[in-house]
């Protein structure tokens, strides 16, 4: 957190000489949506006074929706919208009944990757926990930052207990949104526990005239439709009709604080992801240039598997949080100008 934020290019005591409260220039709002597929969910914005507004769903994880940077939209929205959980499908392959895309839709807690059957349990593709309604504990502007807090519990009787603490934040007058999450394990029973951080980076920041910015040490295409596209996976193509989605594992082990990004040097526009690869040792890349369906999926992972619960149990991979125990993780979501030349 900078220690003299800026608001407008004035240090934030000058800046709050010139207006009535700081709600004009930085705020977080609150709503409920009043009509179609999303009647009745609650709706978050935080407007941080540095360009960055941020949208956020408590009956959705407290996940994000559309984030834009100096008016700029940065998430790609599905054709289903940021629906109310009610109307969630959550068997099977139905989970892409309730994916409204939204800059990150989080995936877990104890499956991401396709439907799976594990030891008799069924568990659907992606989880559960991205439709769970959260339980908001902070919506406040503290010192110099914004704070949205809230738990989300993911349980089932004689089955997991797992309770998901998040915290959002960012800083007045700044352009970074920051998220913490603590996974702990309140079951009777160790519990397997997987998660994906499904951020969804869409158009006009997703273009051909962006450059995609990842170093990893190994890539491996997920099937065939991944392979036939191996040799051009960094490269972000125009949207075609027909086309059919690939997807990238990207392995990060031991690589500290991992950056990627994408860089649009004709809006002048840059977007990183930062985490850490101790928690998050990979990165699934979901690359989709299909019309309409225009999506790039920049997704950290907590385990570097294609094959769901089942397969990571079978693989001997499946990560396991004790009884009693958690776990962190931390994304930072950076915006600023393109390092690539160019501008408008």
């Amino acid at each position: 957190m900078t220690s003299t934020p800026e608001l407008f290019g004035r240090p934030r005591g000058e800046a709050e000489r010139r207006i009535g409260a700081l709600d004009q220039l930085a705020r977080i709002d609150r709503f409920v949506d009043d009509d179609g597929s999303g009647r009745g969910a609650r709706r978050l914005r935080l407007v941080t006074g540095g360009g960055l507004e941020v949208e956020l769903h408590p009956d959705r994880a407290l996940d994000l929706g559309q984030v834009t940077y100096r008016g700029i939209p940065l998430a790609w929205i599905s054709p289903v919208g940021m629906s109310t959980p009610a109307l969630a499908e959550s068997r099977g392959g139905q989970w892409l009944r309730s994916f409204g895309g939204g800059l990150l839709a989080t995936c877990g807690l104890d499956t991401f990757g396709p439907p799976t059957v594990d030891d008799g349990v069924e568990y659907p593709q992606h989880g559960r926990v991205g439709v769970t309604p959260a339980t908001l504990t902070r919506t406040e502007i503290v010192g110099d930052e914004l704070v949205v807090a809230g738990t989300v519990r993911q349980a089932a009787v004689f089955a997991e207990n797992l309770l998901l603490q998040r915290t959002w934040s960012a800083d007045v007058g700044g352009s970074t949104l920051r998220l913490h999450d603590t996974v702990r394990n309140e079951g009777l029973t160790d519990a397997g526990h997987m998660v994906l951080y499904h951020v969804n980076i869409g158009w006009p920041l997703l273009d051909e005239s962006a450059t995609l910015e990842v170093e990893s040490r190994e890539v491996t295409p997920r099937d065939a439709d991944a392979r036939s596209g191996a040799g051009r996976w960094h490269q972000i193509e125009p949207p075609q009709e027909g086309f059919r989605e690939q997807v990238f594992g990207h392995d990060f082990r031991d690589h500290g604080i991992v950056t990627v990004a994408i860089d649009n040097p004709a809006l002048d526009l840059r977007l990183e992801i930062a985490f850490d690869s101790a928690t998050l040792p990979a990165m699934h890349q979901w690359k989709m240039s299909g019309e309409g369906h225009y999506v790039m999926g920049l997704e950290p992972v907590n385990v570097n598997t294609f094959a769901g619960r089942a397969g990571a149990t079978a693989a001997g991979v499946l990560p396991v949080l004790r009884r009693g125990r958690d776990v962190s993780y931390s994304l930072e979501l950076r915006l600023g100008s393109s390092r690539l030349g160019g501008g408008r």
